[in-house]
């Protein structure tokens, strides 16, 4: 079975930011499928997806961002996910709005909630699905922008974000990881990687 764990921040304060990104997509996978996320055994909310493929599970740790691993790495413990088959999802400041970069491996790129991960987890080869929400004012302090909430003028390029990465998410599941990128990756052929080997 997969699993697709969306990062992110839990409480109301942190709802609809750009950090939160990770957790909009799950609660969009959630509702497409009917689910239900619930609390689980390890320190996050989840959901299994009967639906589509073999099924696959769905997660927003609670841990808050900056401890994300402590709760995929237990997730992964508990229900005997293997690496291969773990999905992450998250934002990512150096890829402009609305742009997505799905990856077999690489590094955190100094995402914090990626750091966490690969701690925890002990590698770098997990999948990950990157989602672009854009530098902004580049004299505004980092984590100001990515826990500031996207714009009324950015609200329609946010809603379609969201509906094509919970797409890339379902090819992830029935298909590979490999079909995930060719599709969902060709937007993005001109942007340099901050996560190549």
């Amino acid at each position: 079975m997969k699993l697709i764990v969306g990062l992110g921040n839990p409480g109301p304060e942190y709802e609809n930011t750009r950090h939160n990104v990770g957790f909009r997509i799950v609660d969009e996978l959630v509702a497409r499928h009917d689910a239900s996320l619930a609390m689980g055994p390890t320190q996050a909310l989840v959901a299994r997806v009967r639906d589509v493929g073999p099924g696959f599970m769905l997660a927003k740790p609670l841990t808050y961002m900056n401890l994300s691993g402590r709760a995929v790495a237990e997730l992964c413990r508990y229900f005997r996910i293997d690496v291969a088959d773990l999905l992450v999802v998250t934002d990512d400041v150096n890829l402009p709005l609305a742009r997505l970069r799905a990856r077999a491996r690489g590094s955190s790129g100094g995402h914090n909630g990626l750091t966490s991960v690969e701690a925890s987890l002990g590698t770098i080869e997990y999948a990950r699905l990157r989602v672009g929400v854009g530098r902004g004012d580049q004299r505004r302090d980092l984590a100001d922008h990515v826990l500031s909430r996207f714009s009324r003028e950015e609200a329609a390029a946010v809603t379609e974000m969201v509906g094509r990465a919970a797409e890339a998410v379902e090819t992830f599941v029935t298909d590979d990881l490999d079909r995930m990128m060719n599709r969902y990756n060709q937007e993005d052929t001109q942007a340099p990687s901050q996560d190549d080997d």
